[in-house]
Formats: structure tokens, C-alpha cells, sequence
């Protein structure tokens, strides 16, 4: 995405930042109470995105006297619960191997078929709680566009065969049934798994702390926890504001790719930013061109991959990376974008999607940040010793593993003995990143390697993945 581009049409009106286009409807919420003072519970939740109020809503259904404080810097859903691409995706945040290398294959298939489960949850709850969210389980479609990867999109085929998946839950399809489902500029090869819904993130993230509210769950907005301190004798676990601290048996941070301005994690998890554009609304004949009519969520298999959606109002929210990481772990919290990203995405979206570029422009533009740890696989943990837990690193794919991790620490923190707490994700280890320079530079490798291998692959008829994302797989541990 470095080489110079045409500059992206730009729709009357278009904005950038402002948290992301999925508020533009409704309008960025008003924040909510600051906390007035400190305060005592049972549970103290740090982060009211989708971690922290799935955690809050599993408990406060399973247990109705809990006294729960959620603390929040900004507003409910206000990092990437409120910006992501808008997928409920059935795949795990993390390397099936990794985990099996600790636990055994059998633990890695259980966590595997716990995240498909996952998906349906999502989907059953926002039913059951009134969520109007824009769910549609459609799938989701992975495409090939060059030799190379079609050969990685088989071999992920043939891969999730030898983890015990069903052929119904990840199969290639023929040319055309790709085609009748969604035309894809350039597309050799497509697999489609039913494991996924689309969804709109913003109004999913809103609609559910208002169930938690209701259920009378308190949120303080506004109240940004500067450390976390564990119990220490008699003293409970505390999260510490400038409003004051609240107490609690178990405090629970879930903060994902904002970790990094908590003191003392600065190095836990590494905010790696994603980008996302989003057209005008598009005619009748551009979708008549294009498909898309069943909803399916949409990837590919570069290295510096993509990710789209079909919106409920008849436009296509693209994403991919742009900036991928800021010096010492900084982000950007009002989502603003670079040119030269937006001009990047256009790009990708109407080179495969040539009919959009007639009748399309770019109505809005936004970033965000998403956790990623050291070994790239997702972790849900419990000290009751210190009174401290924690979920998240989930590498882009939070939206379903948020509602698994909050059903697991739930069940930690009732001390119930589960098929949840069993998972192997659960208390996973792993070293922190590298201080800096070093994972400035490590990121920044990694992804000029990425884009170089796209472009060699691209131009060759060879099955081979490039040598250089081995290259860059290997810096990062990816």
C-alpha cells in the first residue's frame, strides 16, 4: 500500500475519524456518569467494550446480587468494539498449533469448536435482548486471486480437515457457485465457512451495555483507570482513578488494544492499527454486477489481507492496514486516517469490485487498534490469589471471542469448573514484546515484507508462498 495512488473520490460530507462510520447514524453517545467517588463491589470490569460487557451481562445473569462497576476512559464501545469490520467470526485469535503444543489436540479442537459456538451465541443473544444490530449469519468467503494464494486457501482447506472440521464447516467451492455468490475481480478460487455473521458494531456494543444497564450494572464513563492493584492481605484488589479507587474481590481488565497506557503493561500486548473506509450507498445495478446478496463476510489470502462487509444500507465497509503501528505503543484514539491509507483501500476495494468505482466514493474513514501479544494467541485469565484477571489480545478476530471470554470469566469467577475453564486458552503464558526500538522495527518489517510478498505473488503464475512473508513470519513470531 506504499506506492504512490490516485487519490480516492471523496463523497460531499465525507468525514474521517470520529470514532467510525458506525456512529454516523445514531451520532457519537453522550458519555455517560464519571464515577463520583470510590467506591466497593464484587467484580470491577476496566473497559466497557464488548469484553467487559459480556463479562458484566454472563454474570449478572447467572447472578443477580453481584454489585458490578464498570469503568470506562471514554464511552461504551468507544475502541474497536465500535470500530471493527463488523464480523462475528468463528475463528480462533491464535494458532490452533501453539495451543495444542501445550495442551494436546484434543483441548486445541474443543477451543476450536467453542469459538463456532460462539458465533451463534452472539447471535442468540442479541434476539433474545431486543438488539436491533443488523445480524445476518451469511458466512464468510475467502478468496483467492493469484496462484499462490489458491495454493495457501487448499492448504487451509486440507488443514482444518486434519483438526477434526466438518467438510459443512469450511469448503472450497466451485467456480460457480463463487461466482453466483459474489464476483470478485481477479478471484481463481473461493472457500466459504457458515461460521460467521455480519453485524453492525457500533449499535451491537450500545445495544448491550444498555441490557447491561438495565440489569443494573453500574457504568462510569468518562473515568480512565491509571493502574491496577492487586489484593494484598486484607486489602482487595483496587482500580485506581482519579475520581477515586474501587475495591472489589476480582477487578478484570479488559482494555485489549489500550492495554499499553496502563501502568506496567506497556509491553503486554502491542496496539497493532486497522484501517476502514466506507462507500456511498450503492445502486441496484452495481449489486447486480457485484452479488453479494447473501451478506457473506468477505476476506482474502494476501499477506496483507483485507476484510469487508455488505452494509444493511447497501454499501461496502473495506478494511485493511495502514499505519500499522505508532512508536511506544501510542494510538489514536480519534480514529483519524491518512490520506494516503484511505487512497490505499480505495484502491484494493474497486480492484475487486470495478462496478463500485463508477457509482461509488469514499463516505467516511476511520482506524482503530486491536491487541496483539507476543505469540499472536488469545488469553482469558484468573488469579484469585491477587484478585486480578484479565481477556483479550485477539489479533482482529474479537467481536466472537469477546462473548467467549466473557462466559469464561464468568465461570472463574464463580469458581464453577466448566467445559469453558478447561479451554487451553485459558491462563495462557507468553513473554512481552520486546521494548522499543525493537518492535517498532520488528512491525515495521514484518509488514514491508508482507506487501512485498503480495506484490511478487501477484505477478506470478508460481504456487509458492514469497520466501519473504516466511521472512516476515519469522521476525514476529506470527
Amino acid at each position: 500500500m506504499s506506492a504512490p495512488l490516485r487519490r480516492a473520490p471523496l463523497a460531499p460530507g465525507f468525514a474521517n475519524g470520529g470514532v467510525s462510520y458506525w456512529y454516523r447514524a445514531s451520532g457519537r453517545p453522550a458519555p455517560g456518569p464519571r464515577l463520583p467517588g470510590p467506591r466497593t463491589a464484587d467484580v470491577c470490569v476496566v473497559g466497557a467494550g464488548y469484553t467487559g460487557l459480556w463479562t458484566a451481562y454472563y454474570l449478572k445473569r447467572a447472578r443477580p446480587d453481584l454489585r458490578i462497576v464498570v469503568l470506562e476512559r471514554e464511552f461504551a464501545g468507544f475502541g474497536a468494539s465500535g470500530r471493527n469490520g463488523g464480523w462475528v467470526l468463528g475463528e480462533i485469535a491464535g494458532s490452533l498449533e501453539r495451543y495444542a503444543a501445550c495442551h494436546g489436540r484434543p483441548a486445541a479442537i474443543a477451543l476450536q469448536y467453542a469459538m463456532f459456538g460462539a458465533v451463534d451465541e452472539v447471535v442468540r443473544v442479541a434476539e433474545a435482548e431486543g438488539i436491533d444490530a443488523g445480524v445476518v449469519k451469511g458466512g464468510v468467503l475467502h478468496v483467492a486471486r493469484n496462484a499462490a494464494q489458491l495454493a495457501r486457501l487448499h492448504a487451509l482447506v486440507e488443514e482444518s480437515r486434519s483438526w477434526g472440521w466438518a467438510r459443512g464447516d469450511l469448503m472450497c467451492l466451485p467456480a460457480e457457485e463463487r461466482e453466483e455468490r459474489l464476483r470478485v475481480e481477479g478471484a481463481v478460487g473461493a472457500a466459504w465457512s457458515p461460521h460467521c455473521a455480519r453485524v453492525q458494531p457500533a449499535a451491537l456494543v450500545q445495544g448491550l451495555a444498555k441490557v447491561v444497564r438495565g440489569l443494573g450494572v453500574e457504568i462510569y464513563e468518562r473515568t480512565p483507570v491509571v493502574r491496577i492493584d492487586p489484593r494484598r492481605g486484607a486489602v482487595q484488589a483496587t482500580a485506581v482513578t482519579a475520581s477515586g479507587a474501587v475495591t472489589a474481590e476480582y477487578v478484570l481488565r479488559a482494555t485489549e488494544g489500550f492495554t499499553a497506557a496502563l501502568s506496567g503493561h506497556h509491553r503486554d500486548w502491542l496496539p497493532m492499527n486497522s484501517s476502514m473506509i466506507v462507500t456511498t450507498p450503492l445502486p441496484a445495478p452495481v449489486w447486480t454486477a457485484i452479488g453479494w446478496d447473501r451478506r457473506e463476510l468477505l476476506g482474502d489470502m494476501a499477506h496483507y489481507y483485507m476484510y469487508a462487509q455488505r452494509t444493511a444500507d447497501d454499501r461496502i465497509a473495506f478494511g485493511g492496514r495502514g499505519k500499522p503501528y505508532r512508536y511506544a505503543s501510542r494510538v489514536d484514539d480519534g480514529g483519524r486516517t491518512q490520506p494516503a491509507t484511505v487512497n490505499a483501500l480505495w484502491a484494493a476495494l474497486v480492484s475487486m469490485f470495478p462496478p463500485a468505482a463508477k457509482e461509488g466514493r469514499v463516505a467516511h474513514a476511520w482506524s482503530g487498534v486491536l491487541g496483539v501479544p507476543r505469540d499472536w494467541c488469545a488469553t482469558v485469565a484468573l488469579d484469585r490469589a491477587t484478585g486480578l484477571g484479565h481477556a483479550g489480545g485477539y489479533t482482529g478476530h474479537g467481536v466472537a471471542t469477546a462473548n467467549l471470554a466473557g462466559r469464561t470469566l464468568r465461570d472463574l469467577v464463580l469458581r464453577d469448573d466448566t467445559d469453558l475453564t478447561a479451554l487451553p486458552w485459558v491462563n495462557h503464558r507468553v513473554r512481552r514484546w520486546e521494548p522499543e526500538p525493537l518492535r517498532w522495527l520488528g512491525v515495521q518489517a514484518m509488514y514491508a515484507l508482507y506487501q512485498a510478498a503480495d506484490a511478487r505473488e501477484s505477478g506470478s503464475r508460481s504456487p509458492r508462498t514469497s520466501v519473504l512473508a516466511r521472512v516476515a513470519d519469522a521476525i514476529t513470531g506470527h
